[in-house]
């Protein structure tokens, strides 16, 4: 395509796909937006960290040829247009890009232009990797226990956007026409005559999309067990059916990859007594079992019985060595990711849930402020990175704020694209900067003895950090070492004294009698 405002830089070439694999030249054109307020100065620190990276990383025979593209804010004052056409040309021609926070316009048009890009490029998840930088403050005592991905749903839900004002003309249409062909429905409204109204399409495509997405995801880097959350209790039909789909997917296309909870209940109560009947299995995997109609009991002994044709290759402890699956109510969820968030590895949820739950988790290992993100068709391969806080013009062009989401953003692009070496330099990078205590004030301000930087600054010390080992990680090495070392001298301390000793004592009685 020929732009008329995007400079397309030469000697760079397109990132394409084929049979559902990324094809990554070396010198890869990538489209970026800067962002509006702090997002001139993050990503002024966050592309010298990425340039050099990939500098370290492969000795300059790799090379990322940046384009700038326009939205929000610059783009409104250039163009009078909050998102050109030509953007979203650049981002589906090219593939793969990074943003910076953009502002949401005011008035009508766009909503928000970060989910804009995701409709017109059917970006269908939501990635976003939680994880804890040993040093970061944080509000919970084992910040260090988290380390989640989500997988959230980027298309549906309440972010499709079809709400009805109160007091407006479609209103009121609709109120008619659930109230006419719905009564029961329009009965369980307690306001109807003021309410506003919105409803949440969830289908069987959207839903499959993801967890083929999540599962995926899953196996390549080995994650133990994925969590569906959802809220199927109250809302049966959308976030309850979300439930039912994600399970009856991973069953029919990755049966010989994936164990259900239930299941693996199941096959241990199995392999811990053999002769045990169908029917007892089913009284310990549901102790409420008698109490149920002999319909409810039928369906349990079916449950039981499906899951022992699977014998073969899941029986025996091989389930253990399978992909978990799981699933807990939304509410739940919050409160055991904060409890005890090292049963969590891999979420899959709802475009809304997943909103709550990343925020949540981000609080827990430092903030949004270094919490990185990506919005990806895993069929098409466009994705873009970005970070995930807001603007913050109050700190617009101070090179104050702290550039860590975009950064880690970065880092996730460069493995998406498979530069995996770059991408470890990045995190190597910031775990350095941090352990050191070269922060930013929204970190420096929580921690005793911080060196605070600005952004720029920052940005600097984690390219230092990328060729240093911090003291603190050599330190905690050699614990762990002498730690393992102690360990086994007293294994093999602790078998032959107690012989020789033994042996002692027996010598001695015979001598004595």
């Amino acid at each position: 395509m020929t732009y008329q405002n995007v400079k397309v830089p030469a000697g760079g070439a397109k990132v394409t796909i084929q049979n559902g694999k990324l094809n990554v030249p070396d010198n890869p054109i990538l489209p970026f937006v800067e962002g509006d307020g702090t997002g001139r100065d993050i990503w002024r620190a966050a592309q010298r960290v990425f340039d050099a990276a990939v500098e370290k990383a492969y000795g300059g025979k790799r090379k990322i040829h940046w384009m700038e593209v326009y939205a929000g804010e610059k783009s409104y004052k250039m163009f009078q247009s909050w998102l050109p056409d030509e953007t979203v040309e650049a981002f589906t021609e090219f593939l793969v890009g990074i943003k910076g926070p953009l502002t949401t316009p005011i008035g009508g048009g766009i909503r928000s232009l970060n989910v804009a890009l995701r409709k017109l490029l059917d970006l269908y998840v939501c990635l976003r990797p939680v994880r804890y930088f040993n040093g970061v403050p944080s509000p919970v005592k084992t910040p260090e226990k988290v380390n989640m991905v989500i997988f959230r749903e980027n298309t549906e839900d309440i972010y499709a956007g079809i709400e009805f004002a109160n007091g407006t003309e479609d209103n009121a249409k609709f109120k008619a026409l659930l109230k006419e062909n719905f009564p029961k429905e329009y009965g369980k409204i307690r306001f109807p005559d003021s309410s506003g109204i919105g409803f949440k399409p969830v289908s069987v495509e959207g839903t499959e999309r993801l967890v083929r997405a999540a599962i995926e995801y899953a196996l390549l880097y080995k994650r133990r067990s994925i969590n569906f959350v959802h809220k199927g209790n109250i809302m049966k039909f959308t976030e309850g059916a979300f439930k039912d789909w994600a399970y009856d997917l991973a069953k029919r296309e990755y049966r010989n990859d994936v164990v259900a909870e239930r299941e693996t209940w199941i096959f241990n109560n199995k392999e811990s007594n053999s002769d045990l009947s169908v029917e007892d299995n089913a009284k310990i995997v549901d102790p409420g079992f008698n109490m149920m109609s002999p319909a409810q009991q039928a369906e349990i002994k079916e449950e039981v019985e499906d899951a022992l044709k699977l014998w073969e290759t899941h029986g025996d402890g091989k389930w253990k060595s399978k992909l978990l699956l799981k699933d807990s109510i939304a509410d739940v969820t919050l409160q055991h990711v904060l409890m005890r968030p090292q049963d969590f590895d891999l979420i899959a949820t709802m475009n809304l849930n997943g909103d709550y739950i990343s925020d949540a988790l981000a609080a827990q290992v430092g903030g949004i402020g270094i919490a990185p993100g990506a919005n990806i068709n895993y069929a098409t391969g466009h994705a873009i990175f970005e970070a995930t806080h807001g603007t913050a013009p109050k700190y617009a062009d101070l090179d104050k704020v702290n550039p860590g989401s975009v950064i880690l953003s970065g880092e996730m692009m460069l493995r998406y694209m498979g530069w995996t070496e770059a991408a470890d330099l990045i995190v190597k990078g910031m775990e350095g900067a941090i352990l050191a205590k070269t922060v930013t004030f929204d970190f420096a301000r929580h921690m005793s003895d911080a060196k605070e930087v600005k952004c720029s600054e920052f940005g600097d010390a984690v390219i230092k950090w990328m060729d240093k080992t911090p003291k603190a990680l050599k330190v905690e090495s050699r614990k762990s070492k002498v730690k393992s070392n102690k360990v086994a001298k007293k294994k093999v301390v602790k078998k032959k004294p107690v012989k020789k000793t033994l042996a002692k004592k027996t010598t001695k009685k015979k001598s004595k009698r």
